[in-house]
């Protein structure tokens, strides 16, 4: 929502600007920002480091799994042969176990979106100051991010694919 406002308040400021001005050439540029970012070799990397992360947690969630099964299962089977006292510990000690896998996985989601925001953090600043940098070096009044849902429209002949420049100022094919 606040993008269609911030794209209708553009729209208002060009067609008044164009009105005072109508012998200046204004220039309009677009990318795709998430193409973008995708070109960097350290969104590789950074996607690299993440997935390591992720396996390491799945590792521990699945170990803590059967850990707990193998438990369960003895319990189940073995468990006709235990006094009251027993089979009541036994299962205090199952329902513990759950609950701190569970307290597990909620952290780890929780440390998965960390290290994700701490991974791909540089990457995406890296590519929005190139994209300032080449807006401000090439003159363009605006910088319009074509990803879907956010632009949902522009006239190609008047505005400037960037991706180019961009991909150049960071010295990418």
């Amino acid at each position: 929502m606040k993008r269609f406002i911030g794209i209708v308040a553009l729209a208002i400021i060009v067609s008044l600007a164009g009105q005072n001005a109508s012998a200046q050439n204004v220039k309009f540029g677009h990318i795709n920002k998430n193409e973008f970012i995708q070109a960097l070799p350290e969104f590789d990397s950074a996607t690299v480091k993440l997935e390591k992360f992720r396996k390491e947690l799945e590792n521990a969630i699945e170990l803590m799994s059967v850990e707990l099964n193998n438990k369960n299962a003895t319990y189940v089977k073995e468990s006709k042969t235990y006094t009251e006292l027993v089979r009541q510990a036994k299962e205090q000690e199952l329902s513990d176990m759950s609950r701190r896998m569970q307290e597990f996985q909620t952290n780890a989601q929780q440390q998965f979106q960390d290290k994700q925001a701490e991974f791909f953090q540089p990457v995406v600043t890296k590519a929005e100051k190139a994209i300032k940098d080449v807006g401000k070096e090439n003159g363009f009044v605006y910088v319009f991010d074509t990803m879907q849902g956010s632009l949902l429209y522009f006239d190609e002949t008047k505005s400037t694919n960037i991706m180019a420049l961009a991909k150049a100022k960071l010295g990418l094919k």
